[in-house]
C-alpha cells in the first residue's frame, strides 16, 4: 500500500519538526529521556495517516523523506503504539543470533533511564509474543509486509547507529547475508537476566504477576518438555472459560479475537520453546525465578484478592511447572539435587501462600465459548465440536445449542462427534416434554452429518449407533409425530430401491442407486431395527435386481460386521446382528428344493455365503445354532440340481439353475463342511447320530456330493464310487469302496475318474496318482486316450469354470507325462497344440449327432465360454514361451520399429550371424504356427457349434489374431510377404465359414492387417 503524497507530507513534516525540537541534539542521537519533548508530534502524525497493523508499511515508504533517527526513536514509536505483536513479528523473521542481539539492545534500551512501567510491560509483550511464534491466521499480504520490515529492520544490526535511506537501499533482505552474532547467544538466559536487572523497577502487582507467569513458562517450555503437551477440549474449554469469565468482569466481551489470542496463550504455554538455552541452566533459570518471587513478595507486591487474568495464568503456570518438576529426572550431582529441591519447595510455598480468587466457568459460558470456537473455525475446533456434540446440559439451552448445530455442520463431520451428538439427541428425545419439531429437526441434522461421512466413517458410525441401541433414536419413548415422520422417511427409503430401473440409461440408473443406497443409509443410522424389518419384508414381497441384491448384501455384511464392546474390564465383539440371526431370518425359512422363487432362493444362499466369510473364532461356532446338518442337506440337494442343469425340464419343474450358482453350493457345502467338521472332530460321539442320519440322505443324490462333505464325517464312512472307477484307478480298499450304479456300467470308469478330478484339488492329485495304465503298451495309451476323448465330451457341458480349469489341469498333466498320445510334430509347443487338437476333436464329438440334443442354448453358451477360457490359457502359454520385446504393443495396426541388433538382415553378415539370426527367428516361426492352428481350431468349431455366433469365441478369434500382428511387428523376418500373403489368403477362406456377417466382417478386416514388413 503506498502513501498518497499529502500523508507523506504530514509524516515527513512531523519527524522534521520533532528533528528541530530536539536542538542542541537530533532524532539520530536523541536519548530516551528526551522522547516525552518530542514524541507527540511523530505519534499523532502516524495515528492520522496510518493503523497500527499499517505501521510497517508507510514507514519504510516514507523513509526516503525523512531526517535520521535513531534506534531509541524507532523503539519508542513501538512501544507508544502498542505495536509489540508486529515489532515480535518481525524478529522472528530474523535468525536467532540476530534476535539475540535486537533483544541485548531492546533491554538496554528498557533498563535506560527513566525506566517506567511502560517499558517493562513493552518487553514482557515483546518475550511473549516471541514464544507464541507466528500467527498461523494472518491476514493476506501480512507475511510479505513483515519480510520487507525484516530486510528494513536487519540494518540497525550493523555497527552505525543510525537508519539511512541510501543504506537501507543497498540492503538484501537473504538472512544469510546479515552479520554474524556470537554463536552463544542464548534468548532465555537474555530475557531471564533481563528480568533480574530491572526487577526493582517494577512496581504492580499486575505486572509482577505477568513476569513470573512468563518466566515460569519460559522455564517450562524450555527446560521441562520434549513434545507439546496435548490438552483435552475439555480442559481447554474450562481454562478459556475463566480466561473469558475474568475478562467479562473487565468490561469485555466474548469475541472471536479474544479467543483467538487466548488459544495461542495456551499453545504457547504447551510447546516446547524454539529457542534453546546454551548458556543457561535449569537450577540457574529456576533460583532467578524463585529469587524474583521472594523479593516481590516481600515487598508486598504479590499479596492478590483481585480477579485478574494475570494472577489466573500465574497459578497456571506455577503448577505446570511444579507438576513438570516433579515427573523430571533427577539432577546428576547431589548439590544440584537439593538445589532444585529447594527452589521447588520455594516455589510451592509461593504457590500456597497466594490468595488466587477462583475464576468461575458456568455451563452456559462454557456452551458460548465452544459455540463461537467452532463458529470460527479456531484452533482445534473438530475437538471442540465433539465435546459440544456430547455435553447434553448444554443441549438444554435449546436455542444456541441447535443454532450452532445447524449452522456449522461441517464441523460435526467425524464419527465420533456424530456419535456423541446421536447419544445426546436420543436423551432429548426420551425426555419428559420433548420439543418435537426440534427433535425431527436435530434428527434431519443429524442424518445429513452422517450423509456426508465417507463410507468407511459411515460405517463405523452405524456400528457405534447399534452399541447405542438396535433401535437408534428410537430406543425408548418417542413423541408419535417423531415415529410417525420416520416411517414416512423409511418408505421413502426402501421404495427408491424398487423405482426407476425400466429403461433408464447405465448413467442414471447408477444414480438412482446411488440416491436410494444414501436415503437407506440414512434410515439403518436412525433405527437399524426399523431397517431390517424393513429388509426382511422386502425379500419376502419383492423381487429385486442384481444391483438391489448387491446393496441388500452388503446392508446385512455391515449390520453382521463385530466390533469391539467393552463391558466393565472385560472387552468383547459384539455385531447388532448376528451371523446366525441372519441365516435363521434370512436363509432358512427361503432355502427350498421344490420352490419356483429361485431368485430368493440364490439371495439366500449369497446371504449365507456372507455370514459364513464373518470371522467367528469362539468355540462352539454360531452355525451350530443354525441346523447345520439339515442345512447341509438341503444345500447338497440344491447342488444336486444343478449336476444337469443344462438338461430340458418339465413345465413345472424346479428352476434351472445357472454356473454361478453351481459354484457357489459348492465352495458354501466345502465351507460349511469345514466349519462343522471341526465341532464334529472336538466331540464325535456327540455327533454320531447326525452324521449317520446325513450319510444316509446323501444316498439319494449324486454320488460325487459326498466328496464336497470330506470334511464333515472324514474316516467315519468309505468313499463310495462306482464300481467301474475301481477298474481304472488302484484305489486302497481301506478307503475306497464301490457300489453298483446304474448310470455306470461297463466301459464308464474314465468317465467317474473324470468327474472325481473335477470334484476338488486334492482328489484329482488322488486320481492322476491312483490312474491304472501300462504306458509301457502303446494299445492300451492308444485305447486310454480315445477313452479320455470321449469321457471329457461327456464331463465338458456340465464343469463349472473352476472344474474346468481343474481339467485342464489333468489333460495337461497327461500329455507331458505321455500317458494322453495326441499326435502332434512340434516340440517346443508340444503340449499346447495337443491340448488344442484334443480339445478341437472333444467339439467335434460334442457337435455330432449323437450329441448336438443334449445341450440347450444357455447350455452351449456355456460350452463356448469354457472353451474360450482353456484357449486363453494356451495363449498365455505362448507368450510365456517367447515374450513380446518391451517396446511391442499386444495389439497393434502398425508395425514398429525394431531394433538393429534384433532384427536388421544384411547380406554381408558372417556364417555366424546368419545362424545366430536363425536361432532367433525360429522361434517366432514356430508360435505363429502354433497361432495359426488354433485360430483354425476356434474358427472350425465356431462353425460346428449351433447358431455359430458364440461371441466369446469370436473375441477368442480376435485375440490369436492381435498376437499374431504383434509377433510379426516385433520379429519382421519371421515371415515374408509371400508367407504372410498365404496366411491371410488361408484365414480369410476359414472365415468365409461363419453365418454370422457382422463377426466376419471384424475378422476379415483384422486378417487384411496381418502384413509382413521383411524387406
Amino acid at each position: 500500500m503506498a502513501l498518497m503524497d499529502k500523508d507523506s507530507a504530514v509524516l515527513q513534516g512531523a519527524f522534521l519538526l520533532a528533528d528541530k525540537l530536539s536542538l542542541p541534539s537530533s532524532l539520530s542521537s536523541l536519548q530516551k529521556a528526551d522522547w516525552s519533548r518530542v514524541g507527540h508530534l511523530v505519534l499523532e502524525a502516524v495515528r492520522e495517516i496510518c493503523g497500527q497493523e499499517e505501521l510497517g508499511v508507510h514507514l519504510p515508504a516514507a523513509s526516503n523523506g525523512l531526517p535520521e533517527v535513531n534506534y531509541v526513536v524507532l523503539l519508542e514509536v513501538v512501544r507508544s503504539l502498542a505495536a509489540a505483536p508486529i515489532f515480535s513479528r518481525f524478529l522472528l523473521h530474523l535468525p536467532q543470533s540476530q534476535i539475540a542481539t535486537e533483544l541485548e539492545r531492546l533491554v538496554q534500551h528498557v533498563r535506560s533511564g527513566p525506566t517506567r512501567d511502560d517499558d517493562v510491560r513493552f518487553l514482557l509483550e515483546v518475550w511473549w509474543e516471541l514464544w507464541k511464534g507466528q500467527d498461523e491466521q494472518k491476514e493476506e499480504g501480512e507475511d510479505s509486509i513483515e519480510k520487507t520490515f525484516a530486510g528494513q529492520f536487519a540494518r540497525l544490526s550493523s555497527k552505525s547507529s543510525s537508519l539511512s535511506p541510501q543504506a537501507a537501499k543497498r540492503l538484501k533482505l537473504d538472512a544469510s547475508d546479515l552479520p554474524a552474532s556470537p554463536p552463544t547467544a542464548d534468548v532465555v538466559n537474555i530475557l531471564l537476566h533481563a528480568l533480574k536487572d530491572i526487577k526493582d523497577n517494577i512496581s504492580t502487582t499486575d505486572l509482577c504477576l505477568q513476569a513470573l507467569s512468563i518466566a515460569l513458562d519460559t522455564l517450562y517450555t524450555a527446560f521441562l518438555i520434549d513434545g507439546a503437551v496435548v490438552l483435552p477440549a475439555i480442559e481447554k474449554m474450562h481454562i478459556l472459560s475463566k480466561v473469558v469469565s475474568i475478562r467479562e468482569q473487565n468490561g469485555e466481551k466474548l469475541t472471536p479475537e479474544l479467543l483467538k489470542e487466548a488459544l495461542r496463550d495456551l499453545h504457547a504455554s504447551h510447546t516446547p520453546s524454539q529457542f534453546e538455552p546454551t548458556r543457561i541452566k535449569l537450577g540457574e533459570a529456576l533460583k532467578i525465578i524463585t529469587d524474583l518471587a521472594q523479593f516481590w513478595q516481600s515487598n508486598g507486591l504479590l499479596g492478590t484478592s483481585e480477579s485478574s487474568g494475570s494472577a489466573f495464568k500465574l497459578e497456571q503456570s506455577v503448577q505446570r511447572v511444579l507438576t513438570a518438576l516433579q515427573e523430571a529426572e533427577a539432577p546428576e550431582t547431589t548439590n544440584e539435587i537439593d538445589l532444585q529441591k529447594s527452589e521447588k519447595n520455594i516455589l510451592r510455598g509461593f504457590l500456597e501462600s497466594l490468595s488466587f480468587p477462583a475464576a468461575e466457568s458456568t455451563p452456559g459460558l462454557n456452551s458460548r465459548v465452544t459455540a463461537v470456537i467452532i463458529k470460527h473455525r479456531l484452533d482445534d475446533y473438530q475437538n471442540f465440536a465433539e465435546l459440544f456434540a456430547s455435553e447434553k446440559s448444554w443441549a438444554a439451552q435449546d436455542e444456541l445449542w441447535f443454532d450452532c448445530l445447524e449452522k456449522n455442520q461441517a464441523a460435526f463431520q467425524r464419527q465420533e462427534t456424530l456419535i456423541n451428538l446421536t447419544s445426546t439427541i436420543v436423551s432429548k428425545l426420551h425426555s419428559e416434554s420433548p420439543n418435537v419439531s426440534q427433535c425431527r429437526k436435530l434428527m434431519k441434522v443429524v442424518a445429513d452429518i452422517f450423509s456426508a461421512l465417507s463410507l468407511e466413517d459411515k460405517n463405523k458410525a452405524l456400528a457405534a449407533m447399534l452399541r447405542l441401541s438396535s433401535r437408534g433414536f428410537f430406543g425408548g419413548s418417542v413423541p408419535s409425530a417423531v415415529t410417525v415422520a420416520f416411517e414416512q422417511e423409511l418408505n421413502m427409503a426402501f421404495n427408491c430401491i424398487i423405482q426407476g430401473r425400466g429403461g433408464a440409461s447405465a448413467a442414471a440408473s447408477q444414480a438412482n442407486l446411488n440416491t436410494a443406497v444414501s436415503l437407506v443409509a440414512r434410515v439403518v443410522f436412525q433405527n437399524p431395527e426399523a431397517a431390517l424389518r424393513c429388509l426382511q419384508e422386502m425379500t419376502k414381497t419383492k423381487s429385486l435386481s442384481a444391483n438391489e441384491r448387491e446393496q441388500l448384501l452388503k446392508f446385512l455384511g455391515l449390520l453382521m460386521m463385530p466390533v469391539m464392546a467393552a463391558e466393565g474390564e472385560e472387552e468383547r465383539m459384539e455385531s447388532f446382528l448376528t451371523p446366525q440371526e441372519v441365516v435363521n431370518v434370512f436363509v432358512l425359512p427361503n432355502l427350498s428344493t421344490t420352490g419356483h422363487r429361485c431368485f430368493d432362493i440364490e439371495l439366500s444362499l449369497q446371504l449365507l455365503h456372507t455370514a459364513l466369510s464373518v470371522d467367528a473364532p469362539v468355540s462352539p461356532h454360531w452355525v451350530l445354532g443354525c441346523s447345520p446338518f439339515p442345512l447341509l442337506y438341503v444345500l447338497a440337494q440344491l447342488l444336486n440340481q444343478t449336476l444337469r442343469c443344462w438338461e430340458q425340464t418339465p413345465e413345472g419343474a424346479v428352476h434351472r439353475w445357472s454356473m454361478d450358482t453351481k459354484e457357489l453350493l459348492e465352495a458354501l457345502l466345502t465351507r460349511l463342511g469345514q466349519l462343522v467338521g471341526a465341532e464334529v472332530a472336538a466331540s464325535p460321539s456327540s455327533w454320531s447320530r447326525a452324521l449317520f442320519w446325513l450319510y444316509h440322505k446323501m444316498e439319494r443324490l449324486d454320488w460325487t456330493i459326498r466328496f464336497h462333505l470330506k470334511p464333515v464325517w472324514r474316516d467315519h464312512f468309505k468313499n463310495e464310487v462306482p464300481a467301474s472307477l475301481l477298474t481304472v484307478c488302484d484305489l486302497p480298499e481301506q478307503e475306497w469302496s464301490g457300489v453298483d450304479l446304474p448310470q455306470y456300467g461297463q466301459g464308464t470308469g474314465l468317465l467317474a475318474w473324470m468327474e472325481c478330478c473335477c470334484a476338488s484339488d486334492s482328489l484329482r492329485t488322488t486320481m492322476l496318482s491312483r490312474l491304472s495304465l501300462d504306458q509301457r503298451r502303446a494299445d492300451h495309451v492308444g485305447m486310454f486316450s480315445k477313452g479320455l476323448l470321449v469321457a471329457v465330451t461327456q464331463t465338458l457341458p456340465w464343469c463349472s469354470v473352476s472344474q474346468w480349469g481343474r481339467l485342464l489341469g489333468v489333460l495337461r498333466e497327461l500329455i507331458t507325462s505321455a500317458r494322453l498320445h495326441v499326435p502332434f510334430s512340434l516340440e517346443r509347443f508340444s503340449c499346447e497344440l495337443r491340448l488344442s487338437v484334443l480339445l478341437l476333436r472333444v467339439l467335434q464329438l460334442l457337435c455330432g449327432s449323437s450329441c448336438s440334443d443334449w445341450l440347450s442354448a444357455e447350455g452351449w453358451g456355456h460350452v463356448g465360454r469354457l472353451y474360450a477360457h482353456a484357449v486363453r490359457e494356451v495363449m498365455n502359454s505362448v507368450r510365456a514361451k517367447l515374450p513380446l520385446p518391451a517396446s511391442a504393443p499386444l495389439t497393434v495396426s502398425t508395425p514398429p520399429k525394431i531394433s538393429k541388433e534384433l532384427c536388421q538382415k544384411s547380406p554381408l553378415k558372417s556364417k555366424e550371424s546368419h545362424m545366430e539370426e536363425e536361432g532367433e527367428t525360429a522361434p517366432c516361426q514356430e508360435v505363429l504356427f502354433v497361432l495359426s492352428q488354433l485360430f483354425c481350431h476356434v474358427q472350425h468349431i465356431q462353425v460346428m457349434m449351433p447358431g455359430g455366433q458364440c461371441e466369446p469365441l469370436f473375441l477368442c478369434s480376435l485375440e490369436i489374431l492381435s498376437h499374431y500382428e504383434a509377433i510379426m511387428a516385433a520379429f519382421p523376418h519371421s515371415s515374408s510377404s509371400l508367407e504372410s500373403d498365404n496366411t491371410r489368403h488361408f484365414f480369410s477362406t476359414i472365415t468365409d465359414n461363419l453365418q454370422s456377417q457382422e463377426m466376419k466382417a471384424v475378422l476379415q478386416q483384422k486378417i487384411a492387417q496381418l502384413v509382413s514388413t521383411a524387406a
